[in-house]
């Protein structure tokens, strides 16, 4: 290659089973091919077939590699992703994904020969090393990170261990929300941390056309339509969160006792085998099909995100200026839910500290706090003055070229 032609990389991205974390880091692949690099996107054949379909502009940057998971005895058939199974059986899914190990290096071997380093993902700032989850991977990564690699491997971990093979750190993060976090994180693994910015989600999602012939979205416009402007709290979980029967009744009477209308989306497993697509209460409606969220988090009756606080969630609630009502469950989103109340841009929902559960009293208040009038304006003003940071596609893009313009000098 000429010196005066710009360096092209080959990177390899392999996101953990999760769409938490796949949508994103397909987010990341495509605006890295948009600079003329060559990424190959790495999952299982189902997570493939469930990507959104790629720009005419990238389908010849962006390979889409499929490796089948590994069966794994008490892993449901067809199981690829958390959203396909209860949380107790997402061991048994790790289980499955450490599998992929030597199908993963000799995809590599094979196709990606150049030397290099490693860079790896964490869904959010402050790290707990809790527990590893690529027990299996260490070994054979290390070696073969030693002789043959791509230029970048982009991979992910959860939840959050981070390997002596990383010798830098890429975050989704942006100094205007997080340098306090970045810091501290990199102070903590004493090595360069390089904030990717937020990715979020792509605006023109919202477009007028598209779902326009979609009954489900339709219906669910009617009922928006029908409410008044920032009444509604629209609740969901995410696709890993499994609620016991005590913790649906209590956010089910929660939410009624609160005195607002609410839209709350129930993951199958949340759900009995009597409801369709929808059920509706005496305030709000439980629907248990997919739904397009970002449209309904920008819609005008919307008021307030009653969420499990994961990364993705809160970027999305936060790019359209709706404020937070946090109701934590593992891993990271204590953490989240702390550094966002903290922004006043929400409320975490109180729980007993002698037993850790919340109550249906406790939930009410939180989303009274955030969603009445007077009480709820500095959540508004703080979230509607953060959305600003996320909707802003110049500072965003500038994250995305300098991680890759890092990724070049620092590439043989």
């Amino acid at each position: 290659m000429a010196d005066d032609q710009p360096k092209k990389l080959h990177i390899a991205v392999f996101p953990w089973l999760a769409f938490g974390h796949i949508i994103p880091f397909f987010e990341l692949a495509k605006l890295i091919a948009q600079k003329g690099h060559k990424i190959s996107f790495i999952s299982t054949p189902r997570n493939i077939k469930r990507l959104p379909k790629l720009p005419l502009n990238l389908q010849p940057l962006v390979e889409l590699i499929e490796i089948p998971l590994p069966h794994v005895q008490n892993l449901p058939q067809n199981a690829e992703s958390t959203m396909d199974i209860p949380q107790l059986n997402v061991p048994y899914l790790k289980k499955a994904f450490d599998g992929l190990e030597e199908p993963l290096a000799k995809f590599l071997e094979k196709n990606l020969p150049q030397n290099a380093e490693a860079t790896m993902d964490i869904p959010h700032h402050i790290v707990p090393f809790l527990k590893k989850a690529f027990d299996g991977l260490e070994e054979p990564l290390a070696t073969f990170l030693e002789t043959s690699t791509p230029h970048w491997l982009i991979y992910d971990f959860a939840p959050f261990w981070l390997p002596p093979i990383t010798s830098k750190l890429a975050v989704r993060a942006c100094r205007e929300i997080e340098a306090e976090s970045i810091k501290f994180l990199q102070n903590q693994c004493s090595k360069p941390i390089i904030p990717v910015g937020l990715i979020p989600p792509s605006l023109q999602l919202l477009s007028s056309e598209e779902n326009k012939d979609d009954e489900d979205w339709n219906t669910i416009l009617k009922w928006l339509d029908e409410q008044e402007q920032r009444s509604v709290i629209y609740v969901a979980f995410g696709s890993e969160i499994k609620l016991s029967d005590e913790e649906f009744t209590e956010i089910a009477m929660g939410l009624e006792l609160s005195g607002f209308p609410f839209f709350w989306v129930l993951k199958k497993q949340n759900t009995s085998p009597d409801i369709g697509g929808s059920i509706e209460s005496k305030r709000g409606i439980l629907w248990s099909n997919w739904v397009p969220q970002l449209k309904i988090l920008a819609h005008k009756s919307v008021g307030g995100f009653l969420s499990h606080s994961g990364w993705s969630s809160v970027i999305e609630s936060l790019q359209f200026g709706c404020p937070l009502v946090m109701l934590p469950f593992q891993n990271e989103q204590g953490l989240i839910a702390r550094v966002m109340e903290e922004r006043m841009v929400g409320i975490k929902v109180a729980r007993n500290e002698h037993d850790g559960k919340f109550s249906r009293d406790s939930l009410a208040k939180a989303l009274r706090s955030v969603m009445s009038e007077d009480e709820g304006k500095p959540y508004r003003d703080h979230a509607e003055k953060m959305s600003k940071v996320f909707v802003d596609k110049e500072l965003h893009q500038n994250y995305i070229d300098e991680f890759v313009d890092y990724m070049i000098i620092h590439s043989p």
